[in-house]
């Protein structure tokens, strides 16, 4: 299982969305995510966010929090945990990123985007400002067959 990270920015009522287009073999082609990426050797989740965010936006976050850890299990792809974190704060100028299109989508509106459908729950749960929660997402291909919020099944196909 590999560890990650994805972050959504806040600023004046929209997340920071990344349209992933420009990556070769990317599981997330064409669908619109946070930003974050893969731990490196030694990282803890709070390095790996803020080095991910860096160079994905040339942003420096000041204030974010952890609001879950997620667990994707897939018949197709690896398994993963991710670390997913909110941030309200941060310094700098955003900067293009080689992994596709940045674009302030207005929160509202994320929904309505392609995105994975396990990532409508943990959408949902960090907008409420929802306490720290785990989700174990489980994917067959494309078609999310299970879902577990805190140990409570919310799906199963």
């Amino acid at each position: 299982m590999k560890h990650t990270t994805l972050c959504y920015i806040e600023r004046d009522g929209n997340y920071l969305m990344l349209h992933r287009t420009k990556k070769e073999n990317d599981l997330n082609h064409d669908k619109w995510i946070g930003v974050g990426g893969k731990f490196e050797e030694n990282e803890s989740p709070e390095e790996c966010l803020l080095r991910e965010v860096r160079e994905e936006t040339g942003l420096t976050l000041t204030r974010f929090r952890l609001c879950s850890v997620i667990t994707f299990v897939s018949d197709t792809w690896e398994g993963e945990y991710m670390y997913l974190f909110h941030a309200t704060d941060f310094t700098g100028t955003l900067a293009g990123c080689d992994e596709g299109e940045l674009v302030w989508v207005k929160k509202e509106n994320v929904l309505a985007l392609p995105t994975w459908e396990g990532d409508r729950i943990f959408l949902q749960k960090m907008a409420a400002g929802d306490d720290f929660f785990t989700l174990k997402l489980r994917y067959e291909g494309d078609l999310l067959c299970e879902a577990v919020l805190n140990g409570t099944q919310r799906l199963k196909g």
